[in-house]
């Protein structure tokens, strides 16, 4: 409805993309957090909220943080070294409060391998970024 209202007020493309893109953002940021919220239940959470491992416990964390850090880039996409930097910081911090979950522990290797998934995760939303802004520009055949 606000898009056929938007577009019989004549009011400009580039503000309906706009309200689109900030629809969008807010998704993104929605899901972005609900699965930092998930994956930091999942690390500090009892026994019973932990799944079984599905491709190991190394493949299960990279490919949670590489979604982390993809989910993250595209949501925060004006923020990107911000957000990197915190999802650094907080992979660490969620890291170390495993010392005080009973049958937990923190490893130098775990923080490692989150945070160089995360960086990868946005690495990989830059690169689609740079893919849709080079298909854009190709010539329509």
């Amino acid at each position: 409805m606000l898009l056929k209202s938007s577009l019989e007020n004549g009011a400009p493309a580039e503000a309906i993309n706009r309200g689109a893109s900030r629809g969008r953002i807010a998704f993104l940021r929605l899901v972005a957090w609900l699965l930092a919220v998930a994956v930091t239940v999942v690390t500090l959470g009892p026994q019973g909220v932990r799944p079984a491992p599905v491709l190991g416990q190394q493949g299960d964390h990279t490919l949670a943080f590489l979604l982390v850090g993809f989910l993250f880039a595209r949501a925060y996409p004006q923020r990107s070294w911000t957000s990197l930097s915190v999802a650094v910081v907080l992979i660490g911090l969620l890291e170390i409060m495993q010392l005080w979950v009973p049958g937990r522990h923190a490893r130098f290797e775990d923080f490692v391998v989150d945070a160089l998934s995360a960086l990868v995760g946005f690495a990989l939303s830059a690169a689609t970024d740079r893919m849709m802004v080079h298909l854009a520009k190709r010539p329509k055949r």
